[in-house]
């Protein structure tokens, strides 16, 4: 089999990029329709694309080894675990814009593109850093440190709503689009055709748009939300992608690792919407696995740079992914979070 240069075989990359597409594409069809997505068909939805994920650990186990595969499911469950985190901020962000939940697929959809696309563009820049020497892996454990210092810092600030109309992308999307303050199905702009028909209508009499024109596009808050969510997530990428580079430098098996793991974070938007209450303690364990992950980074530049012998194998690195994960699920249930007294 010819190689590609990414190490691997045009075949191996042939699978990957035949089932997240395929299963995309299912996805799509099946969620085609504007309407809620409820607890038990995001729970199915979520089986589906883990199980997606593990049909190409397996492939990876039969044709590359134990190792390779132990890799890929390392970097799948960090990213999944780490991107809990962002959703719990994408929720925020749809209440504040009173996103319906009939659209919120649609917005996650777009959303989840743009973090496939940015995913590639980072994991690219950051397996070539890696090349220059391992004090950018030093570089990379101080961002993951920092961040878990931040998120461990910021724990108690939960209940505070932020201002999205403050947000860079939410200015940035005013000030090349005029905007139509009001939801107008799942559109994210609207023509001047269609805001004409708008302002025509009695119960938008008091509404007053910005610049006027035959060719004019009008953003929508359904756009200014999706504008958001995406610079949220570039935003999450730069702490994610260290991460998960910390358990390989392989570029196909942190893309592939990571693209498996976003796929599968629509369906578990809802999950988790569903059962937030119920899982007060997974963001302790997100931040742990932050730590853990810069004292990885840290004891495999210091490796190259003093000759130590420490470091953490693939193996142990999944076992203590997996295990934190179970200690927050465990601790939220056994630790329930107190309802504030109203």
């Amino acid at each position: 089999m010819s190689s590609t240069h990414i190490g691997f075989p045009m075949e191996t990359v042939a699978v990957f990029i035949f089932l997240s597409v395929g299963a995309l594409f299912i996805d799509l069809f099946m969620h085609r329709h504007d309407k809620p997505i409820s607890l038990r068909s995001a729970a199915l939805w979520s089986i589906f694309w883990i199980a997606i994920a593990f049909v190409f650990a397996g492939f990876l186990y039969v044709h590359h080894g134990a190792e390779t595969a132990s890799l890929f499911v390392t970097g799948y469950a960090l990213e999944k675990v780490l991107s809990v985190d962002n959703l719990f901020v994408i929720m925020a962000i749809f209440s504040w814009f009173a996103v319906p939940d009939r659209y919120r697929h649609r917005v996650l959809y777009w959303g989840i593109i743009g973090a496939i696309v940015f995913r590639g563009i980072f994991v690219a820049i950051g397996t070539s850093l890696l090349a220059l020497g391992p004090w950018v892996e030093i570089l990379f454990a101080v961002i993951v440190g920092w961040t878990a210092v931040m998120m461990l810092k910021s724990g108690d600030d939960d209940d505070e709503i932020e201002d999205y109309s403050q947000h860079l992308a939410y200015r940035l999307v005013k000030r090349f689009f005029p905007i139509w303050p009001k939801l107008r199905g799942h559109a994210f702009v609207l023509n001047q055709k269609e805001v004409d028909e708008e302002l025509a209508k009695p119960e938008n009499a008091d509404v007053k748009v910005g610049r006027v024109g035959k060719f004019m596009l009008y953003a929508t808050p359904l756009m200014l939300c999706l504008a958001v969510v995406e610079l949220s997530d570039v935003m999450f990428a730069f702490d994610s992608v260290p991460a998960v580079i910390a358990v390989s430098r392989e570029p196909l098996i942190v893309y592939s690792a990571m693209m498996f793991a976003i796929l599968g974070l629509r369906t578990l938007y809802f999950v988790l919407e569903a059962l937030r209450k119920y899982l007060a303690h997974l963001e302790k364990a997100v931040i742990v696995l932050l730590f853990f992950i810069a004292i990885k980074l840290g004891l495999n530049a210091s490796e190259h740079i003093f000759h130590h012998g420490y470091s953490i194998s693939a193996t142990s690195s999944l076992f203590v992914v997996i295990g934190v994960l179970a200690a927050g699920i465990i601790a939220s249930l056994l630790f329930p979070q107190k309802e504030n007294a109203s």
